[in-house]
Parts: C-alpha cells; sequence; structure tokens
C-alpha cells in the first residue's frame, strides 16, 4: 500500500521541512520501494524526482531539501506487484504537456482495456495499474472542469479502491479520497498545510507515529476531493455521486 500526501504554503518552505514526515510515513507505512515528488518552482511549471529506492537512503535528499516550494505532492511506494519495481511506475506521473502530476494509492480494479488501448497508443512504458489512471487522466483533463470532478470520475471509470492526488502547473495541490482501508486526513505542520494518507491505518495513528505535532486535524469524507487553497487551507472541493 503506497502513501502519499500534497502540501502548500502561504510562503516558500524548504522541502526538507517536510523530509521527517515523508521518512516516518515510509517506515510506518511500509512503503520503501521507490518514492517521488513534484513541486512548483519560482518559474511557475512542475519539477520531478522519481527514485527506485528507499526515501531515506536517496542519496540527492540533501540537495533536495535546500529546493524552496509553495507546493509539494510526494508518493511513497508499496506496490502490490513486485513485479513493477521499475522507474516507470515509480511516481508521481508527469502529465507530458506540463499541466500537472498525478499519483495514486490503492487499486485501479478495471485498468486493463485501458491500458490496452493506451498501449496499442504507444504510451505505456510500465505495467502497473496508476500509469493507465495517469493516461486516462491526461486525455481527461480540461481547463474548464474541476479537479475535483475529474478525480471523481477517474475513480467511477475505474472502480477499485483508490485515492489520488494531484499538483497542478499553478500549484494548486488535490486529494480525493477513494480508498476506505487508508483514509486521508488533512493537517497543518507549522505553515504548511497537508493533506495525505494515513499510513495504512484506519484510525488517527498517522499522528502518533509520522505527522507529530500536526494541528487542525480532520478525516476527509470517503469519495471527496480536498484542495488546499493557497494558504494551505482544506477547501472540499467536490463529491462523488
Amino acid at each position: 500500500m503506497c502513501e502519499q500526501f500534497v502540501a502548500r504554503a502561504a510562503t516558500p518552505f524548504r522541502l526538507a521541512e517536510l523530509w521527517p514526515l515523508a521518512e516516518r510515513m515510509e517506515e510506518w507505512g511500509s512503503a520503501r520501494f521507490g518514492w517521488g515528488a513534484t513541486w512548483l518552482t519560482p518559474d511557475g511549471t512542475l519539477a520531478t524526482h522519481r527514485d527506485i529506492g528507499r526515501f531515506r537512503d536517496d542519496r540527492r535528499l540533501e540537495t533536495l531539501g535546500a529546493i524552496e516550494t509553495t507546493s509539494l505532492l510526494v508518493h511513497l511506494r508499496r506496490p502490490s506487484r513486485l513485479s513493477t519495481l521499475a522507474l516507470p511506475d515509480t511516481q508521481p506521473f508527469d502529465d507530458p504537456a506540463g499541466r500537472f502530476a498525478f499519483s495514486h494509492n490503492g487499486d485501479l480494479l478495471d485498468y486493463k482495456p485501458h491500458r490496452a488501448r493506451y498501449r496499442a497508443q504507444g504510451r505505456i512504458q510500465g505495467r502497473a495499474d496508476s500509469e493507465v489512471g495517469q493516461r486516462w487522466l491526461e486525455d481527461a483533463w480540461s481547463d474548464t472542469e474541476p479537479v475535483g470532478h475529474l478525480l471523481g470520475a477517474l475513480h467511477d471509470a475505474f472502480g477499485g479502491e483508490a485515492n489520488l492526488a494531484v499538483i497542478t502547473a499553478g500549484g494548486a495541490c488535490h486529494h480525493y479520497a477513494g480508498n476506505p482501508e487508508n483514509p486521508v486526513f488533512t493537517y497543518r505542520l507549522g505553515s504548511i498545510g497537508l493533506a495525505s494518507t494515513a499510513i495504512y491505518s484506519v484510525d488517527r495513528s498517522l499522528f502518533k507515529y509520522a505527522a507529530k505535532g500536526a494541528t487542525d486535524k480532520a478525516l476527509v469524507r470517503l469519495h471527496a476531493t480536498v484542495a488546499l487553497d493557497e494558504a494551505g487551507r482544506p477547501i472540499e472541493a467536490s463529491r462523488r455521486a
């Protein structure tokens, strides 16, 4: 079971400020099979780093930690199928047009028909269901459609138990809660607002073991999307019908 979070703040923060959270989520969530991060750059574009090893062992952590941003998406991987341990299946996934990055926790049940179509189009590089969800979102993306609606529609299209996270090129952060086995919480760590999975624990152990010192803690309703505003405050953006 993967773990993931989005984070946003009114003023820039160093990525290293959230490295302790990521390390503890990796440890307690048993997500030790690759990781990645996407962040908003000063010029308004997205940059991504991915590695197939453990977060804590990544030799670039210090360099990455010095980067400043106001919006961040982190994914810590524990795949359902260990045969997918390769860089093409490591998340977050980048939209080729630079509009967003996407990550997924759980399973997308009916992915095989979609995968066959995208593979025929030459758009599949890996073996996991998450990449198929990425390709669907690329095709469905619209500047006029709220991200919350799109994430709910993605879950409707595939089924399964799925948490979905998106960071956009404008710095908007969204987290859809669709996996009852790994609920989504919003909270603050200092000046940074977050929405994250729960280290695969249906109670509030996230705050005991990983997000220590968190304030403003709240559970995101199942099948709802929460967005973080420019100050990192959560706004329930959409709910699946």
